[in-house]
């Protein structure tokens, strides 16, 4: 009997996986399409105004398409989603544009490529910094006093920083965000992977922007002079404009990560916080021994239902407005 229901619970597994994957083929294939249709239906229109109603068709397929799923209660995938819009334009890339650019170019285009889909796969099984409650390393730092964790100057300020994702379930070092495009926590173990695969993404998706952009110019389909383009066209500068604005919404996105990371900020404790600071680093402990004095709770928090309930940002912001926490402690 257990084992028939191991076999169920498995294709069940199974079925949900195979649905996702279908759902997902589904909302790529509209994207795509929909897209498609900008350069159809304006052929002669400049760059700019195809990439206002490219954000407007994005937009509109994105609500309808959570509309449907939401009425039908299916689901789709990020990750796949992520994945095949990539397998999706280096194919247009194969067939379309590739004819039209240098050898130096393509091999190059072709290895960024490669690069991201290992890095992509990468960072899906990698982990982010996952922790145990209850391993010892872990119940040795929380429930030892400010001057046995200060005697221990190898143990990472980063430990402190543990959060609780509520996608994946489980208490992550150095937690940085969800990441639902990679279907990974982002934390303190694989931070630096996440920073080199979103600039991968940039610099390939560029690059494919000069190739279509090359390819548009030889074949003459943007010099405003037809009124109809061949498939191949359409396709050429719908998966260019779907490029362009991947690049330019994950420019802002890894300007801001730069940022946090300079200032010593995780994207979480930014949106969870009412008041955006950053703790000196090497104040950190004495800063946090200090708040956990003044509120009596703990800044680490084993379990999920504390970690909602009391938010370390409101502790500062109490201490700051009481006056037990002084301007050199912070960094506004």
């Amino acid at each position: 009997m257990p084992e028939f229901d191991q076999q169920s619970k498995r294709n069940e597994e199974l079925q949900s996986i195979i649905g996702r994957f279908v759902v997902t083929l589904i909302s790529v294939f509209f994207t795509q399409f929909a897209l498609l249709m900008v350069p159809h239906f304006f052929p002669i229109s400049s760059l700019l105004t195809l990439l206002s109603l490219s954000v407007l068709v994005l937009v509109a397929v994105a609500g309808s398409g959570r509309c449907c799923k939401g009425l039908l209660g299916v689901r789709a995938s990020a990750p796949a989603f992520v994945f095949i819009n990539i397998l999706f334009v280096w194919s247009v890339y194969m067939i379309v544009v590739r004819k039209a650019i240098s050898t130096l170019l393509d091999i190059t285009f072709n290895m960024e490529l490669v690069m991201v889909v290992i890095g992509l796969c990468r960072i899906l099984s990698s982990d982010p910094g996952f922790v145990t409650y209850g391993s010892s390393g872990l119940n040795k730092l929380v429930n030892s006093s400010f001057s046995d964790v200060e005697a221990q100057p190898e143990s990472p300020v980063s430990v402190l920083r543990v959060r609780y994702c509520k996608y994946c379930k489980v208490h992550v070092k150095g937690f940085d965000h969800h990441c639902p495009a990679f279907g990974n926590c982002i934390g303190e173990k694989n931070h630096v992977l996440f920073i080199v695969l979103l600039v991968g993404f940039i610099i390939s998706e560029a690059s494919y922007v000069a190739c279509s952009s090359q390819f548009a110019a030889k074949s003459h389909i943007m010099d405003g002079t037809r009124r109809k383009h061949s498939l191949s066209g359409n396709l050429a500068i719908s998966t260019m404009l779907f490029s362009l604005l991947q690049v330019l919404w994950q420019v802002v996105f890894l300007m801001w990560h730069i940022y946090c990371v300079c200032f010593n900020i995780k994207t979480d404790e930014w949106v969870s916080s009412p008041v955006h600071i950053c703790i000196k680093a090497p104040r950190t402990l004495k800063l946090q021994s200090k708040l956990e004095e003044i509120s009596g709770v703990s800044t680490y928090y084993p379990d999920p239902a504390s970690a909602r309930a009391t938010n370390y940002g409101d502790e500062v912001y109490k201490s700051i407005q009481q006056g037990n926490l002084t301007e050199s402690e912070i960094v506004p």
